[in-house]
């Protein structure tokens, strides 16, 4: 029996558990309560995290708003300042509507811009043209066809400025395409130096002297042959810009003239050309300088020295009355050189906007036979805007020996010969004439242009030195130019125009002749 409870007590004693299995069990119990606790201590971080984030966030936007509000107070004193500056100046103003709301873009448009950007980028992508200076350089043109009728005899089938009377003409031409090259190159003196020159195919045979007649003039026998195109320089520009002062030489129109009209059919030589635009290109060499007036307008002060070339048509005196020592021009046997300078009040430093100008040539000149006269002009120019898209341009001129800036009937002077005594008699033309322009702007692609000129020599200067023998040139006393086109753009490449003209042109011996010219233009800009 003893046995047997020692044996019971045994067992007892191994029915319970160790003391170093303790900690296991305490582990094993607490292990769950501690996982509850670091759960609920981790959501309390996150917690937090997130509310800081919100309390950033809402910062920020509170940052917003307060320097949107800067904005439009800032806004509002820029507006009260402007209507003050209006009342001061005596006038009214309303509020400024909002701009209306841009119209969706169409598919078209869309695709065309898309071809614009493909173009331009794959012009970034092209190699570049490379100069000794290492300044970016860039080729432009406008490769140009026209197709012309002619209802009248003209001088020049494909760039008419004279009617001749006779039979007319037809035909097409490219000789108008035009070549350009743009350069930049560095800061001088803290202005920005540029450079362009461009040339077109328009140059014809040299004129030769008519041998056969007693007249001795200059004669354009063959000028017009297609195969004959040759390379002709059209304008020269260098300079340096300022802020407000430009230095410059230049071979160009006269600065007297600042615009031009319009014309597709009509770049080699202007639509008004002869016609009371004063166009011709000449060596010029100036200093222009604007002075503020107001945040809007200016005046513009420009002056320059110009080496004015001869008109197309200089009378020849017989080898036997005097032999011609060298081939110079007038102005330059003078050894003076030529002025002109310009004064104008513009709405703004867009060359679009409004403004007028006055300005005034004069420029020496001697003949080879010691003849000396003083060539001068007084010329006024404009362009207004209007209402519905529409803009004024033109210019007028009064003045003396006028060829060879593109007026005066192609001629500075003629002459005559005492046939008792032989004795040389000149006599330098007045000229009068002028420009205007009235051009609609339907949009970027479409407008159109409506323009007329006149150059009128005094017929009694010039009646006693004409006859049956001298050109038609050489009588011519009138010519006038009324035209009209539409221009279409329907990318920012292709260039398409009708246009029409009228040209009358009145010697002062016999009647006047008229010729209608009808003209296509289609061309492709790079």
């Amino acid at each position: 029996m003893r046995q047997s409870g020692l044996q019971s007590k045994s067992r007892r004693h191994r029915s319970l558990p160790s003391t170093r299995y303790v900690p296991l069990l305490i582990f094993a119990l607490l292990g769950p309560a501690r996982g509850v606790v670091k759960a609920q201590s981790m959501t309390q971080e996150e917690l937090t995290q997130q509310i800081q984030k919100l309390s950033d966030a809402m910062a920020r936007t509170q940052s917003q708003i307060e320097q949107s509000q800067r904005d439009m107070e800032e806004m509002r004193r820029q507006l009260s300042a402007l209507q003050r500056q209006v009342a001061k100046g005596g006038g009214t103003t309303n509020p400024p509507s909002p701009p209306p709301s841009p119209a969706p873009p169409t598919v078209e448009a869309l695709n065309e811009k898309q071809a614009m950007d493909e173009a331009q980028i794959a012009t970034h992508e092209q190699t570049k043209v490379e100069s000794d200076s290492k300044y970016p350089v860039k080729i432009n043109g406008l490769l140009l066809f026209n197709g012309f009728v002619n209802t009248s005899k003209v001088d020049i089938a494909a760039t008419p400025t004279v009617a001749l009377g006779g039979p007319g003409s037809s035909g097409a031409s490219i000789r108008q395409t035009r070549l350009g090259i743009e350069a930049r190159g560095p800061h001088l003196l803290g202005a920005r130096s540029y450079g362009d020159i461009s040339a077109d195919f328009n140059a014809y045979q040299a004129p030769v002297v008519n041998t056969t007649s007693n007249a001795g003039v200059v004669t354009y026998s063959n000028a017009y042959n297609e195969n004959n195109a040759l390379l002709r320089l059209r304008t020269a520009h260098a300079g340096l810009n300022w802020e407000r002062t430009q230095a410059y030489f230049s071979y160009d129109r006269p600065i007297l003239n600042p615009d031009y009209p319009d014309s597709l059919t009509a770049v080699s030589m202007p639509p008004l050309a002869w016609s009371g635009n004063l166009w011709a290109w000449n060596p010029q060499v100036g200093v222009a300088h604007n002075f503020s007036l107001s945040a809007s307008q200016q005046l513009r002060l420009e002056a320059a020295l110009i080496d004015a070339a001869d008109a197309p048509l200089v009378p020849l005196l017989p080898a036997g009355v005097y032999q011609r020592p060298s081939v110079v021009s007038t102005a330059e046997r003078s050894r003076w050189p030529g002025a002109e300078a310009r004064i104008a009040w513009q709405g703004s430093r867009s060359d679009e906007s409004t403004h007028f100008g006055v300005g005034g040539y004069f420029s020496p000149h001697r003949t080879s036979d010691r003849f000396t006269f003083d060539a001068w002009a007084a010329t006024a120019d404009y362009r207004l805007s209007l209402p519905a898209r529409l803009s004024l341009v033109g210019s007028a001129y009064r003045g003396l020996a006028l060829g060879g800036l593109g007026a005066g009937g192609y001629k500075d002077y003629v002459y005559g010969i005492d046939s008792d005594s032989g004795w040389v008699y000149h006599r330098a033309l007045d000229d009068v004439g002028g420009w205007s322009q009235l051009k609609e702007r339907v949009n970027e692609r479409l407008e159109f242009n409506a323009a007329i000129g006149i150059d009128e020599l005094f017929a009694k200067q010039l009646r006693p030195y004409a006859g049956p023998y001298t050109a038609a040139y050489q009588n011519l006393a009138r010519n006038r130019t009324f035209t009209g086109n539409v221009i279409f753009s329907p990318s920012a490449y292709l260039l398409f125009s009708l246009e029409y003209r009228y040209i009358v042109s009145s010697p002062v011996v016999g009647s006047s002749a008229a010729s209608s010219i009808i003209g296509l233009g289609a061309g492709y800009k790079f």
